[in-house]
């Protein structure tokens, strides 16, 4: 029940980015961004690629987005969980995180690279989909946010019923390839082949960073 250890595969490149139902595009007025689960826990079973060009590519967004006034959002699951708390998940999964946090006190921390920064905010997470059991939509409104860019770990898993459930809330998901991961190449190209089928757009980092880029940064002028 353990995640499975994770072979090195390559991203797919702006001309592998599966063509979509719509014709949406980011807008730095509407949008936020999500970086989904990039726990040490998470990303311990990767061998190599393609963990750093996400890694880097989310961070590419995430400068981008507190420049230009984008809120930024953060998924995380408790280093420890109640039974009751992960419910289904240890049928799944066993106790995830739980499971280590004694032995690398620091599992459930977001990497480095990635570090929330002041005026970021950080949900709990304990299902699948970042909506549930938090206040993600509620603060998405405050916000006037409708668009939602996903980035982060794992594409087929919480970062497409994240997007889903975005769908299902009137809320414009685009997945970014180049920012997520997966168990593997034919599990990423699943996930973005269905979000761009069925419920969202997919995108790429650099995209995604020139959309977000087109007005004038927050505190200045172009």
């Amino acid at each position: 029940m353990s995640l499975p250890m994770i072979q090195p595969y390559s991203l797919p490149t702006a001309e592998e980015v599966p063509a979509g139902r719509v014709e949406w595009r980011p807008d730095p007025d509407r949008a936020a961004l999500l970086v989904h689960d990039m726990q040490r826990y998470f990303l311990a079973p990767y061998a190599g690629a393609p963990l750093p060009d996400v890694t880097a590519n989310i961070a590419l967004l995430v400068a981008a987005a507190r420049a230009y006034g984008v809120p930024v959002f953060y998924t995380a699951q408790p280093g420890r969980q109640e039974p009751t708390d992960r419910g289904l998940l240890t049928e799944f999964w066993g106790e995830g995180i739980g499971a280590v946090i004694d032995d690398d006190p620091a599992a459930a921390d977001i990497v480095s690279p990635l570090a929330p920064a002041p005026g970021d905010r950080v949900l709990t997470k304990w299902r699948y989909s970042a909506f549930q059991r938090s206040t993600f939509a509620e603060q998405l409104a405050v916000h006037d946010r409708d668009q939602l860019l996903i980035t982060g770990v794992y594409a087929h898993i919480g970062c497409q019923a994240t997007a889903v459930e975005a769908f299902m809330r009137d809320i414009r998901p685009f997945l970014v390839a180049d920012a997520v991961a997966d168990f593997s190449r034919e599990r990423h190209d699943q996930a973005c082949e269905y979000v761009a089928q069925r419920c969202g757009a997919v995108t790429t980092a650099a995209a995604a960073t020139t959309a977000l880029t087109a007005a004038a940064p927050v505190g200045g002028s172009r």
